[in-house]
């Protein structure tokens, strides 16, 4: 994508996807620790530690931007589905560094 086409409209769909799974990842936390039967300060204390944990935890949190990527598709508003594209991909450098270091 050329930046010259860039708009506030990309930036609102990357602030969306950036804040939307940090929002979802405690909600995430609590469903697992009733499901699971644990305390949700058990499962935060093995987010917090366990990086293969943290992982799988933050790409179901991720998943979390699908409804806001097809909502806006949905609407026409073809920029701001884009920026949800790319605030989601922003998560991958980060993923990939707990995964191998």
């Amino acid at each position: 994508m050329n930046l010259k086409k860039w708009s506030i409209d990309h930036t609102k769909g990357v602030l969306i996807a950036l804040i939307t799974p940090l929002i979802f990842l405690p909600i995430i936390l609590c469903l697992f620790s009733y499901l699971q039967g644990y305390y949700f300060e058990q499962l935060w204390y093995k987010f917090m530690n366990n990086s293969s944990y943290q992982i799988k935890i933050l790409t179901i949190s991720i998943i979390s931007n699908l409804g806001w990527f097809y909502l806006f598709l949905n609407k026409e508003i073809y920029n701001i589905s884009m920026g949800v594209i790319i605030g989601s991909l922003m998560f991958a450098p980060y993923i990939i560094f707990i995964k191998f270091f």
